[in-house]
């Protein structure tokens, strides 16, 4: 029983139509699923990502009316996505720099070429050069070129005050691997590795304890997702928590995939979730996106749920 990567990364947006446009046309990704936050059905939940919204490639977020951030340590603070080669990166600058988005240039960071940026909302990204590794699935509609487009998530940077506590969940109770550090603005980053190790399956710990407490809005991560691959260690990782007393939802049917949700020792949230049933359950794998989809046991307040929803498509942006 092992995690093998990133599933997914949840965000917040306080402006759901620009981080539509911002995400679609300026980096090119597949809005591959436009539904509701199943807890709160006021709020769009998007999912960007590649062609076949595989797990791994999902960045998505919460469309919450709220303030900006406060930034801080007990949160998570950047997410890499990948991309293919260093001439890709340099194509990217440029294209950042057309688009209006305020980049930190081409750096050498933890053996990889990054490309550190934010979006309009400060959200903290970075797009890293991963080598060409594992398959890649472009969408044939992107405004970006093939050869250059989001080939999905990795790694995340967490930031926490001490490293001890979060080490004991990570290494003892998830079976990741503290595999190397390296210095970053004057603060140590541990990274942990899961599954075949690479930029797909790391966690990257920063130890902050100079920082105030984060404290979450728009910009913000709500949460990071670990890949299981099926039902049977889904339901293997529900028990291990549970006989470990770590506090947990309890298994959760998202539809789209099955969920668990636990707190490392600093609030921040993790979950677990499987890499199916996939999206396509509910639309054409081809129309992925482009209507609003309810899971079957919100479809009876559709009407009711739609009323509450501005259209992303007739928002000026």
């Amino acid at each position: 029983m092992q995690l093998t990567g990133i599933h997914h990364l949840t965000a917040v947006t306080a402006e759901a139509a620009r981080n539509h446009a911002f995400y679609t046309r300026t980096l090119g990704m597949r809005l591959v699923k436009k539904t509701v936050n199943q807890d709160d059905v006021s709020a769009y939940h998007l999912f960007y990502a590649d062609a076949e919204a595989s797990p791994g490639s999902d960045l998505t977020f919460f469309d919450w009316r709220v303030t900006p951030e406060r930034r801080g340590t007990n949160a998570i603070i950047r997410t890499a996505l990948r991309v293919s080669g260093a001439d890709t990166l340099a194509w990217w600058a440029d294209r950042l720099t057309t688009e209006g988005v305020k980049h930190e240039g081409i750096v050498a960071r933890d053996g990889r070429l990054t490309l550190d940026f934010e979006d309009f909302e400060g959200q903290r990204l970075s797009l890293i050069d991963d080598g060409g590794m594992g398959d890649a699935h472009p969408w044939d509609r992107s405004p970006v070129p093939a050869e250059r487009q989001i080939r999905g998530l990795g790694p995340i940077v967490m930031s926490v005050p001490a490293l001890e506590p979060t080490d004991v969940v990570l290494t003892h109770v998830m079976g990741m691997r503290a595999v190397r550090s390296y210095e970053l603005a004057g603060s140590t980053v541990h990274v942990y590795e899961m599954g075949e190790g690479g930029p797909a399956a790391e966690l990257h710990v920063a130890v902050e304890p100079h920082l105030p407490r984060a404290r979450q809005g728009a910009g913000s991560v709500h949460h990071v997702a670990f890949r299981t691959p099926d039902e049977e260690q889904y339901r293997a990782w529900a028990a291990r928590l549970n006989e470990l007393r770590v506090p947990s939802s309890g298994p959760v049917d998202r539809f789209y995939f099955r969920s668990l949700y636990f707190r490392e020792p600093n609030g921040i949230l993790f979950e677990i979730a499987t890499d199916g049933p996939g999206f396509a359950q509910d639309e054409p794998a081809e129309a992925l996106g482009e209507k609003l989809a309810l899971p079957p046991f919100l479809e009876p307040r559709r009407a009711q749920i739609e009323a509450g929803l501005v259209p992303l498509e007739t928002v000026s942006v």
